[in-house]
Parts: C-alpha cells; structure tokens; sequence
C-alpha cells in the first residue's frame, strides 16, 4: 500500500481584465507525481473551466505547460509536487489567455487578424 501525501495548489484564474485572483485545490497524491497529473486530475475531477496548456504530459518533450511553480518558471509535467501549498501561475510578461494559459509565439509566426 502506497502512502498518500498532500498539497494545496494555489492557482491564478481568470482572463487579462480581471482582478486577480486565485484558488486553492487541495490534492492528495504518491510520491513522483507532477504538477501537471495535479492540474489535469482537477480538471477531470473539480473544475472542468480550469485552463491549462499542455500537449505531450511527458519528460518535457513538447514544452506546452511552461509556467510559473512557486516563483520560478518550470515545466508542469516534470516538477514533482510537493506537501504544502504549491503557487501555480502563468507566465510573466507574456500576454494572458486564461487562467495558466499564455500566448507563447513569438509575434512573427502569429496569425495576423484580418
């Protein structure tokens, strides 16, 4: 029987013109689990609405969940969670989607609006 651990996720929602805010999620979970198996098993299980970016869900193959991890900027799939509260945020100084989703092009392979 595996031991269980626990966290509280801590994560920005909401569009460019809101206020900020955040929620907290708590999580139980094994050791060796990511931030990412979190966001997605919230997504499956809590809160649908929640936005997140990702595309491979492993060994940082893909580069979609880069964002902000208690402070510093990682990739979700390979930063193991941890007991406590964990700060999820999305990217700084890049323009916000929604929630943890961030534009991530670089302005020249960008659709250009008719």
């Amino acid at each position: 029987m595996s031991d269980r651990l626990s966290t509280n996720l801590k994560i920005r929602r909401g569009r460019p013109d809101d206020p900020e805010q955040y929620e907290v999620f708590p999580f139980e979970y094994e050791a060796g689990q990511s931030v990412l198996d979190a966001l997605r098993w919230i997504r499956s299980n809590r809160d649908a609405s929640l936005a997140v970016r990702y595309s491979c869900i492993n060994a940082n193959a893909c580069k979609e969940c880069v964002m902000r991890i208690d402070g510093r900027t990682g990739y979700a799939c390979t930063t193991p969670l941890r007991p406590g509260e964990m700060l999820i945020e999305p990217l700084p100084n890049k323009r916000l989607i929604r929630d943890l989703v961030t534009d991530t092009l670089p302005p020249d392979e960008r659709l250009s609006e008719v």
